[in-house]
């Protein structure tokens, strides 16, 4: 199972009127590869909930990644888990995860980005890259050249923090990401669409 190329983070307290559920779908019709449940605020049961909810919701061919419990992620029928920089060793992780599981890994440092790849991650989501309100005070943004220094190290790197359909989604692929996460970028169905659009065209450009 290869590293997404898209991958849409959670955060349901900026889904509005929108349901959790309804959202869910709309990725899937938008051709969103995978999903991120995040949610760190909610108890396990409630994670468990959300991402066997989204499960339900996605088509069979869309990932669905939950956050740091790799125990949590199986029993709610996930593909993977998606660690956080200073959480469980992926070692760990494989142990109760079952092939061919996702394991992925949250970076901010190039030094965190081979740190991730020496343990066998699969992926890395490395960031914020630029400015993003998310991170705004807590981390600075890394920039172009450390995430094409990242790139370099041979692990999927996905882009994360200030990336949109415009020209800074295209400087992160050229910068050598693999692809993209976001959190904002994929809230709006038809936003998260166009995302969709701009890697199929720049894959067919390659």
């Amino acid at each position: 199972m290869s590293a997404p190329r898209l991958l849409a983070i959670s955060d349901r307290n900026l889904l509005g009127v929108t349901g959790w559920s309804a959202w869910c779908a709309s990725l899937g019709a938008a051709g969103v590869p995978a999903l991120q449940v995040r949610e760190k605020d909610l108890d396990d049961r409630s994670r468990v909930d959300l991402a066997r909810a989204a499960r339900e919701a996605l088509p069979a061919t869309t990932l669905v990644v939950l956050n740091g419990r790799a125990d949590l992620a199986r029993a709610a029928g996930a593909q993977g888990v998606h660690l956080p920089g200073d959480g469980l060793p992926v070692a760990a992780a494989r142990r109760v995860a079952p092939a061919p599981w996702l394991v992925g890994r949250s970076t901010h440092s190039l030094e965190q980005v081979e740190s991730a790849r020496d343990e066998g991650a699969d992926y890395v989501v490395f960031g914020p890259v630029f400015e993003t309100p998310s991170k705004a005070g807590r981390l600075a943004p890394r920039g172009l050249e450390e995430l094409a220094a990242a790139a370099r190290t041979g692990i999927p790197v996905l882009a994360l923090g200030g990336l949109d359909e415009g020209e800074r989604f295209d400087a992160a692929l050229a910068a050598g990401a693999w692809g993209i996460a976001g959190v904002r970028a994929f809230v709006d169905p038809a936003r998260a669409a166009a995302l969709v659009r701009r890697l199929r065209e720049a894959e067919a450009a390659r």
